[in-house]
């Protein structure tokens, strides 16, 4: 179980994605599960834990999305120096 004293959404995403599983708190936030390298809310979640999970799982869409992206053009890579 990680604590986190302040929340920060990318430390908390970047956590999340290399652990895959397991549980943190935040503090000020709450206590969290995650599974898969997705944050979810607890079974009694309030709206801060809601918006929680939702801040950090967008953060992680977008590295995944990042990660799918077409590699840069060939041609335009420099081939001689």
């Amino acid at each position: 179980m990680r604590v986190f004293n302040r929340y920060s959404p990318k430390l908390v995403a970047k956590h999340v994605t290399r652990l895959f599983s397991g549980r943190l708190y935040i503090a000020g936030r709450g206590r969290f599960d995650f599974n898969n390298g997705w944050l979810s809310a607890p079974d009694h979640a309030t709206i801060c834990h809601y918006q929680t999970v939702k801040e950090v799982n967008g953060l992680i869409r977008d590295v995944y999305q990042e990660g799918l992206r077409e590699p840069e053009q060939a041609d335009s890579l420099r081939t001689t120096y």
